[in-house]
């Protein structure tokens, strides 16, 4: 009997500590609950409550992986409790560990059915996962069991707009809209859907109402520029591309120099100016057209670019000091991001200098030229894919089946200049008896090398299509329909390099027609 008293004294003076902490987590004092919840879990481990609790803490601190942790033992204790399982699936998702966090999201829709916020969750998920389609009904799902979630609205048009469902995401971040008008990732991403339909004033439209409702918004601003400079409108379009480093995805590019950052005003003449590459290689190459310019202000010249331009950069006019990243750095006295020279430099349409200014080695090429047994015929190089991590590699690249296309009743010789190869791709190329040179590609010096030896290069839009119009040489450039902003809107030809030739998709979004577009007039070179 006595034993039974304590017990039940016990339990309700921890009843009584569990209440008085959620009663403190709910006003806002989290510090003086998660004490309360830690001691009681000392002396009772499996206290569900606490438990719960506990996780729920360590997630809103960011302890993602003590969130998983706790959440783990609270399911073991009680395993039908739904919210445990969907704040379970958001540590899991923060972690990246997307199958894991799907996992969660569909334990927790088995008790609930009906649960529309672990529906858009689980939307959000397979989303990451590419699983587009089982998205959509996801997200499809959860506005089943609630209509009027703009949230939901909004993830669906991101997936709807993967899908290149354009309409039906307008569509749907209309919704979104019209449940909270407020909304400036609404109106952002809506911008971006008009931009991939080249409805460039909309687009300008919606991007400027993000920016009234949220004046800070970085990535707006930046898109905004991207729209403006492919309009032509460099004057706006470089001013709102310095937005980038206020933009999320460019946070690793930023670079925290105790040096001031150079952009123009000040005179650095007799001074020592770090440039330094961004982004992508192609990026790179294009831009450092202007180290020239620079060292024209009397100033000296440390360039630092990506490990693999090296070698194909010493020699560029104008370098005093060539580095790959992560080398030590020597003194400067300023620095500069290469993609801002334009900005420097005030970059017009009309302004732009269409010279080569970089080419191969002549020893690289001699060596090339003996490795490949070169005939009389036409010698081609193609290029039918980027980087893969490019964030809009998979409209701009082209599936190498559909590339071949090229070799019909084409007299010519025919040398791939990829770097690597899948192997399907392997498998093709093989069948075509193209050869793949990509083993012995050591850096780009080489690869120019290569492109010196041939009459053409087809390339979709990527380094090695910068690097032949860099070189002068013959270039055709595939573009996908809503193509990159330098490539500017509805030309065949490209104010940056004066050896590119530009084949665009139509409305259709179909690379077939421009594989026979090019198709004919490759034959018209040896004809």
């Amino acid at each position: 009997m006595k034993n039974k008293q304590q017990k039940q004294k016990l339990s309700h003076s921890v009843h009584s500590r569990l209440k008085i902490a959620f009663e403190m987590y709910e006003r806002g004092q989290v510090e003086q609950a998660e004490v309360i919840y830690t001691k009681i879990l000392q002396s009772h481990e499996q206290n569900f409550e606490a438990l719960q609790m506990l996780a729920t803490i360590a997630l809103q601190k960011n302890n993602v992986t003590l969130a998983v942790e706790l959440f783990n033992r609270a399911i073991a204790v009680k395993s039908d409790c739904v919210e445990v399982f969907y704040n379970r699936g958001i540590a899991l998702f923060y972690l990246g560990r997307n199958e894991a966090a799907l996992e969660s999201y569909n334990q927790a829709l088995m008790i609930k059915p009906d649960y529309a916020e672990a529906l858009n969750n689980r939307g959000i998920v397979l989303e990451s996962l590419a699983r587009h389609e089982e998205a959509l009904k996801s997200y499809n799902h959860a506005l089943t069991f609630n209509p009027v979630n703009a949230k939901t609205y909004y993830n669906r048009g991101i997936t709807l707009r993967k899908l290149k469902r354009h309409t039906e995401a307008l569509e749907s971040y209309h919704q979104a809209l019209a449940i909270n008008p407020y909304y400036p990732e609404a109106l952002y991403n809506r911008g971006m859907v008009f931009a991939d339909l080249k409805d460039h004033e909309k687009a300008l439209e919606s991007y400027h109402q993000a920016q009234c409702l949220n004046p800070d918004y970085a990535q707006a601003h930046w898109n905004e520029g991207l729209c403006r400079l492919l309009l032509g409108d460099f004057e706006l379009g470089w001013q709102k591309y310095e937005w980038r480093w206020k933009n999320e995805f460019f946070k690793p590019e930023l670079r925290n120099f105790q040096q001031s950052l150079w952009l123009g005003k000040e005179n650095i003449e007799n001074k020592t100016l770090l440039l330094h590459s961004e982004q992508g290689l192609g990026d790179t190459i294009q831009f450092c057209r202007y180290v020239k310019k620079v060292k024209e202000l009397g100033v000296k010249v440390i360039v630092e670019v990506q490990a693999p331009l090296k070698t194909l950069l010493q020699n560029l006019e104008g370098v005093s000091i060539i580095l790959s990243k992560g080398e030590a750095l020597p003194d400067f006295d300023y620095h500069c991001p290469l993609m801002s020279l334009p900005l420097v430099f005030k970059t017009n349409i009309h302004n732009i200098e269409s010279v080569k200014y970089l080419k191969s080695d002549s020893a690289k090429t001699e060596i090339w030229k003996s490795k490949l047994n070169l005939t009389q015929k036409l010698k081609v190089g193609i290029v039918w894919r980027g980087n893969a991590k490019h964030q809009n590699d998979l409209n701009r690249s082209i599936p190498l089946e559909k590339f071949t296309v090229l070799l019909a009743n084409v007299n010519a010789d025919f040398y791939c200049l990829q770097k690597e190869l899948s192997s399907t791709e392997e498998s093709i190329l093989t069948q075509t008896n193209i050869p793949f040179l990509g083993n012995e590609l050591n850096d780009f010096s080489d690869t120019a090398a290569l492109i010196e030896l041939m009459d053409v290069i087809i390339s979709v839009d990527t380094s090695v299509a910068h690097l032949a119009g860099a070189m002068g040489k013959k270039v055709w450039i595939l573009l996908a329909f809503n193509s990159d902003w330098r490539w500017l809107l509805d030309r065949n030809d490209s104010p940056w390099y004066e050896s590119a030739k530009l084949f665009r998709q139509d409305e259709t979004q179909d690379w077939a027609n421009v594989m026979t577009v090019v198709n004919h007039e490759l034959k018209k070179l040896y004809e």
